[in-house]
C-alpha cells in the first residue's frame, strides 16, 4: 500500500470516527464523574446514554448490507452527537463543570460530526 493511503475499511473498528467517538464516550465518563450523586440518573445517565450511542450505532450501521440501513445509522449517531452536546452545555449552565473542560470535548464531537454529515452525504449521493 503506498505511504499515506489509508488502510481498506475491514470493521467498523477501522473507521476513524469509529475511534474518535469511543474516544469521546471516556470523555464523558471521566467528565460526569465529579457530577452530583444527585444527577446519577438524570444529567450523568443522559450524556453517558448519548455518547455511547455514536459509536454503537457507527458500528451497526457499519454491519448493515444496504446503504440505507446504514444512512439510519449514522443519522441516530449524528442525532445523539446534538443531544450530547445539549446535556453537556446544561451541565455547563447548572455549574457542574466549567466551559474550559468541555470546550475540548465539544470540539471532538464537532470532529466526529463533521466526519458523520460527510460520510452520510457522500452515502446519500449512492443510496440504492
Amino acid at each position: 500500500m503506498p505511504e499515506g493511503q489509508p488502510a481498506a475499511v475491514r470493521s467498523f473498528r477501522d473507521l476513524m470516527m469509529w475511534r474518535k467517538s469511543m474516544d469521546l464516550v471516556v470523555a464523558c465518563y471521566r467528565l460526569t464523574q465529579g457530577f452530583p450523586a444527585s444527577e446519577t440518573y438524570g444529567l450523568v445517565s443522559q450524556i453517558r446514554r448519548s455518547a455511547v450511542s455514536v459509536p454503537a450505532n457507527i458500528a451497526e450501521g457499519h454491519a448493515r448490507k444496504r446503504t440505507g440501513d446504514y444512512l439510519h445509522h449514522l443519522s441516530i449517531a449524528s442525532g445523539s452527537l446534538a443531544e450530547l452536546e445539549t446535556h453537556i452545555l446544561i451541565a455547563v449552565r447548572l455549574g457542574f463543570v466549567g466551559e474550559a473542560e468541555v470546550d475540548p470535548i465539544l470540539e471532538d464531537a464537532h470532529e466526529v460530526g463533521r466526519v458523520l454529515a460527510g460520510l452520510i452525504q457522500k452515502l446519500g449521493m449512492r443510496k440504492p
